[in-house]
Formats: C-alpha cells, sequence, structure tokens
C-alpha cells in the first residue's frame, strides 16, 4: 500500500508562473485526502494526473485565501462530473456558512452531501480513524486560528511465516493472535511465539503538515519523530522581522523545528513570491537539518 503526497501548490499568497498557492494530494493505503484548496487547484490535479473523484477528506489549515480559494471551484467541477459521494470537509467553524453561501447564490445544488467538521485552532484531537489510518489535528501560531495536520498509518500486523506454521500443524485459530505479537498457550502448557512464526511487521508511518505559522516550538510533541514533515517557510533569515510580523517561518527557523521533532525529512513549502527559487532556503535549512528538500508543484514524496 502506498504512503505519498503530491504538491499541487508551493507558493504563498501570491501565485506565481511556477507555484501556485497551497495545496497537497495525500494517498495514503487507498485513503485520498485534499490539504489545503488554494486557487488553480482543481487544474493542478488535472494536471498532475490526481483522480479527483476519490477525493473523500479535504482539510482546510485556515481562512487566509491562499489556502481554500480553491475549494467551491472543486466542489462545483466534482458536482458537474456526476459525483454522488459524499465529501466530509475539516476547517474553521466559518468556513461552512462561506461554502454554503457561494453555492446558494450561484444556485448550485450538489448531487451529494458535504460534512464539515469544524476545527478552532486550539486543541490537538483525532479527526478521523479507521482501520488503517487516523488524522489528527494540532494548532499552530499565525495571525487568525490555524491547524497542522497529522497523517498516520495504524500499526501493521505482523506477517506470517505460513511455511513454518503448516509444518508445525498449528490451528489456524491462532494466527490473528500470533499476527498481532501476542504469545499464545496452547492447552498442553505449550507456548507458541509469535516471533517464531511471524515476520516483523513493516514500520508504520507518519506524515506531518505544518501550515502557516511563526516558529514556535510548542508544537515539536505533536510532530516528535514524523517520518515527513512539511513545514512553511515563507522567507530566508535575512527577512528574519518581516517573518515575525506577518507570522510566518524563515527556512532556518523550519529547520530548527524539525531538528528538535527528529523527523525523518523535512519538505519546505509555501515561498514567498519574492524568491525566483528555492536553492537559497535549502542552504539555508541544510546547516541544521541535512535531509530536506525545497518542494516544487507536481512533485511527488514517498513518506
Amino acid at each position: 500500500m502506498n504512503f505519498e503526497v503530491t504538491i499541487l501548490g508551493s507558493g504563498a499568497a501570491l501565485p506565481t508562473s511556477n507555484r501556485n498557492p497551497t495545496a497537497q494530494y495525500v494517498q495514503c493505503n487507498d485513503r485520498h485526502i485534499l490539504i489545503d484548496c488554494g486557487e488553480g487547484t482543481q487544474v493542478q490535479l488535472r494536471k498532475y494526473h490526481v483522480h479527483i473523484q476519490k477525493i473523500n477528506h479535504i482539510l482546510i489549515s485556515h481562512l487566509h485565501g491562499d489556502h481554500f480559494f480553491g475549494l467551491v471551484g472543486l466542489l462545483s467541477t466534482l458536482h458537474l462530473l456526476g459525483r454522488d459521494k459524499g465529501i466530509t470537509i475539516y476547517g474553521p467553524e466559518e468556513l461552512e456558512q462561506i461554502i454554503r453561501l457561494q453555492l446558494e447564490v450561484g444556485g448550485t445544488k450538489l448531487g451529494f452531501d458535504l460534512q464539515f467538521v469544524s476545527l478552532n485552532g486550539k486543541e490537538e484531537r483525532l479527526l478521523y480513524e479507521d482501520k488503517l489510518i487516523e488524522i489528527r489535528t494540532f494548532p499552530l501560531s499565525h495571525r487568525i486560528p490555524t491547524n497542522g495536520f497529522l497523517i498516520r498509518e495504524k500499526p501493521k500486523e505482523r506477517k506470517l511465516d505460513a511455511a513454518r506454521f503448516e509444518e508445525a500443524g498449528l490451528s489456524l485459530t491462532l494466527i490473528p493472535r500470533l499476527k498481532q505479537g501476542i504469545d499464545v498457550e496452547l492447552e498442553s502448557g505449550e507456548i507458541i511465539y509469535a516471533d517464531e512464526y511471524t515476520y516483523p511487521a513493516k514500520p508504520f508511518k507518519t506524515y506531518a503538515y505544518c501550515s502557516d505559522t511563526i516558529f514556535d516550538e510548542r508544537i515539536v510533541p505533536y510532530i516528535k519523530n514524523a517520518d515527513v514533515l512539511y513545514h512553511e517557510a515563507t522567507f530566508l533569515n535575512d527577512k528574519l522581522e518581516r517573518a515575525r510580523q506577518t507570522f510566518h517561518s524563515t527556512a532556518e527557523q523550519a529547520a530548527v523545528i524539525a531538528k528538535q521533532a527528529e523527523v525523518g525529512k523535512l519538505l519546505l513549502g509555501h515561498l514567498s513570491a519574492r524568491y525566483d527559487n528555492g536553492l537559497k532556503h535549502m542552504e539555508e535549512a541544510s546547516r541544521i537539518f541535512e535531509n530536506v528538500r525545497v518542494v516544487e508543484d507536481g512533485e511527488t514524496y514517498l513518506i
């Protein structure tokens, strides 16, 4: 099963010819999630060959336009394509009113249900879980209430050593417990050890998404040991005061967070339109955290 993220938009508030506003598509164990939906996101989804009808969860970090102005257009397109399966949208409380009003004044009645889950940008909590994944939110520090997101695989079962199990002539009823790593005592008193009849489970992976935020070490516990961390890096450190004034981060500050959280890889995005490329961001961050990339529209990263 795949766990990967496709960058649909890597820029900040002002779109450029190379960078759309923020949006990301995450595929995790056949769950299809859109994170933020800046202007033009539906075009980017088509451009990078994402099957938009598969999306069933949309996470909106906050109500600055470069993170949600593309949402009503995407929903309208899904309707025109004949969608009848509902979508759950997680975002600030006011988002539902904004979207429903836009649809209403345009005379659009969607052919599918919208379910809104309100976020307040003040707490860490579980938003969704099933047998394979969970989605959590945590607070970020920006000019308005803003949410970070954590997408995590559920721990996987161990894999049965079928040949050895069959050779031992054991009952099939033991398999579920052995695959969970549980040793089993037979009526005879014999202990069947899980690690003798199963292979270790593959490690479960975690993707952390930190949208617009000032440098804030309080987020470190929420993202600790994530395999991949996306963290905004709107500015370079020579614009540190501007970053503080606008409640954004620099590439160096994002790297400090990644190092403190002991993540596996750092992805930098949300670059200001003043930068032609991310080379200096990469150079600045890599002095502190080695495994770093500056994302570009259309790139896909395995988690």
